[in-house]
């Protein structure tokens, strides 16, 4: 549409003459794209991408849609068509459609779910935390394609909220329970089958924002850093599990790419990398994955040294084989309407290496040392292409989601580099992003052609998911460096969210804050987790966690609240709330405590975290009681004050709805007491 219409002289003619345009970034303001996407969904039945809609000057819908053809065609209007009939009635008969604004409204207020005034029954007890699981559970099984993985068929997206969800159930299921393996099943395969197909850049690493096919084959190659961030944690877990190391590869795959192509040389994460480029220098046209896709004859003069393992086979034909690459492409034309993709390659996995090894006469090792080789020669050639449109706005949500990935992958992977990465993430947030006199977060921040960091005039504040998602970041970052500052700032963001976005009339977060209501028709709650987690669903989740380590009542009155508000959702569509739905199992389970007490460097103490970081402790907090008693922890929990080490030895003690075990001193009668299926 942006192509047939919006860089349309005559389009462009015809909306400047009726109509003032206003090109909303809904990265930028979620709130007034959620707003107005509740409009078109329940006027249409459906929403998306792009979203056109037509207000009254008092901001009131009167009409809108997604895709409207330049010319009417395909059983709709088109759009210069629509621009017409909308202008010729404002004309016409002005009252009337500002009658029909304010009609519109009122109906989206009864029938949009929590929005600002309603849905106020806080009387709700909170729901069952074992049915809602398990019905969560059967939802997401019968929604699953077991052929090659994922929910649903084509379009695929990753969901990391629903694989967190089943991980999260298989690890407090127990070992006998049939649930609990089908759905470490679920998760086992979707991740294998991710890994392998072309949502995956197998040559430049990083995950493509989804698949167009139910085989995870060709995608739509934008690359999104939410999924970076969300599928970083959800391979760091998955590798804890299942103790695969492939899953191990493909976390460093991840932050790889992010490092070297979405990061700020400050610290910050970049939003995305579009999925359009120029296909050579000096293109009039963009195509979609033209940086991503190979042309077999490419492959071929690339690739045309002979294996080192077996110089009578050309590298070329290994890696043909292996990643599936045909002389006429290996895209199929029902995934490419405009022809874009003709005679192109998008690289998955065709065969393990040891079928690789086998056909070629050759050892797994060599396989992989020659695949190696290729994926290297080929990145170096595509340096050479002109590259996608970066987008290097940096958002404030999205870089919280990445601070939680390089930080569970610093715990899983042991590794120092990932650790200090994250660290320098949330500084760059501290400096550009937060307020420190009025203790506020901001949206977004920008990048100047000279790379310097600037803001618009107008800077626009957090929103709920800046708070919740940055607060979930420095619990995780907290986890990883054990530095008590990051979750002194949780703590004193938690406090800002609840004064700006708490409904105090009902119970739950808003989406926007109090400070910018003023611009909307309504706030809204979200109640989805989508291609992100809902707000709401990751402020239960941190709510539980800083309740047990600050032994803060009051955090665990606020996420019964929100568990109780959306109490009809969670009993009837939980597969709409996977990651409240397993918040929601934290709650009714209560969060198991690992209390740590010793120095921080000492080497006991680091033994016993490093047990405690080998294993996934699903529904989990681990707590380093240092002795530091100016810190947060020691200020606000009795319970980790009364915590000492044994006989002057860092020790350990797992608590569990309150009751504690006997202290243990070892790294292995550690791992023994997480091991047991009361703690697991």
């Amino acid at each position: 549409m942006e192509k047939e219409s919006f860089e349309s002289e005559t389009v462009a003619h015809i909306m400047n003459e009726h109509f003032v345009n206003v090109k909303v970034d809904r990265e930028e303001r979620p709130d007034v794209d959620r707003v107005y996407m509740s409009f078109v969904q329940v006027t249409s039945g459906g929403g998306g991408w792009p979203m056109s809609v037509f207000l009254t000057p008092d901001l009131k819908p009167i009409a809108g849609g997604t895709y409207f053809p330049p010319e009417d065609n395909y059983g709709r209007p088109g759009f210069k068509t629509v621009l017409f009939k909308v202008a010729k009635q404002w004309k016409e008969d002005r009252q009337k459609v500002n009658q029909t604004g304010t009609k519109i409204v009122d109906v989206l207020k009864k029938t949009t779910i929590f929005f600002d005034v309603g849905m106020a029954d806080i009387s709700n007890k909170v729901p069952s935390s074992k049915e809602c699981s398990m019905l969560c559970f059967q939802q997401l099984a019968g929604n699953y394609e077991s052929m090659y993985g994922g929910f649903g068929l084509a379009p695929k997206f990753p969901q990391p909220s629903n694989l967190d969800f089943l991980l999260h159930l298989a690890a407090t299921s127990g070992s006998n329970s049939v649930e609990g393996r089908e759905a470490a099943a679920i998760v086992e395969h979707t991740l294998w089958m991710m890994q392998r197909g072309g949502i995956h850049d197998h040559v430049a690493q990083g995950f493509a924002r989804y698949s167009t096919d139910e085989k995870w084959h060709v995608p739509h190659f934008e690359k999104m850093l939410y999924d970076q961030g969300q599928l970083a944690v959800t391979y760091s877990n998955a590798y804890l599990y299942f103790e695969d190391e492939l899953f191990a590869e493909t976390v460093h795959d991840i932050l790889t790419y992010v490092s070297r192509d979405l990061s700020h040389p400050e610290g910050g994460f970049y939003s995305a990398e579009d999925a359009d480029s120029y296909p050579v220098e000096g293109a009039s046209e963009k195509k979609e994955g033209a940086f991503c896709v190979w042309t077999h004859d490419e492959i071929s003069q690339l690739l045309s040294a002979p294996l080192a393992a077996k110089p009578q086979t050309i590298l070329a034909d290994l890696f043909c084989h292996h990643y599936h690459v045909k002389k006429g492409g290996n895209v199929d034309p029902d995934q490419d309407p405009h022809n874009e993709l003709t005679n192109q390659n998008v690289l998955i996995v065709k065969y393990s290496e040891q079928e690789t090894a086998d056909k070629f006469g050759i050892t797994v090792e060599e396989v992989r040392l020659a695949l190696a080789e290729a994926r290297k020669v080929l990145f170096e050639a595509r340096l050479k292409r002109p590259r996608p449109h970066l987008d290097n706005k940096i958002i404030t949500a999205w870089n919280g989601l990445m601070i939680s990935g390089y930080a569970h992958a610093a715990n899983a992977l042991n590794n120092e580099d990932y650790k200090k990465r994250a660290i320098r993430a949330a500084e760059f947030i501290k400096k550009y992003l937060y307020d420190r006199e009025e203790k506020k977060l901001l949206r977004s921040c920008y990048t100047d052609k000279d790379g310097s960091i600037v803001q618009i005039s107008s800077p626009i504040n957090g929103f709920l998911d800046d708070y919740a998602f940055l607060i979930r970041g420095l619990i995780d970052l907290y986890q990883a460096t054990w530095d008590g500052v990051w979750l002194e700032w949780a703590h004193e963001l938690q406090s800002t969210q609840d004064a700006l976005f708490w409904d105090n009339g009902s119970a739950a977060y808003f989406s926007a804050p109090n400070t910018l209501y003023s611009q909307l028709l309504f706030r809204l709650k979200d109640d989805q987790d989508g291609a992100e987690p809902s707000g709401n669903s990751v402020s239960v989740d941190n709510l539980l966690r800083l309740a047990a380590i600050l032994d803060s009542a009051d955090f665990s009155r606020k996420a019964a609240a929100i568990v109780s508000l959306y109490r009809s959702r969670l009993t009837s569509a939980p597969a709409a709330l996977p990651y409240m739905t397993q918040a929601l199992a934290t709650l009714g389970d209560s969060l198991t405590q690992v209390i740590i007490t010793g120095s921080r460097d000492n080497a006991d103490t680091q033994r016993l975290l490093a047990a405690v970081h080998s294993r996934y402790l699903a529904g989990g907090i681990v707590i380093l009681a240092d002795g530091d008693t100016s810190s947060v922890i020691y200020r606000h929990s009795q319970v980790i004050r009364r915590m000492k080490p044994i006989n002057d030895k860092a020790t350990a003690y797992v608590c569990r709805k309150r009751t504690c075990s006997l202290p243990v001193t070892t790294a292995e009668q550690l791992t023994a007491l997480l091991a047991e299926d009361q703690y697991n």
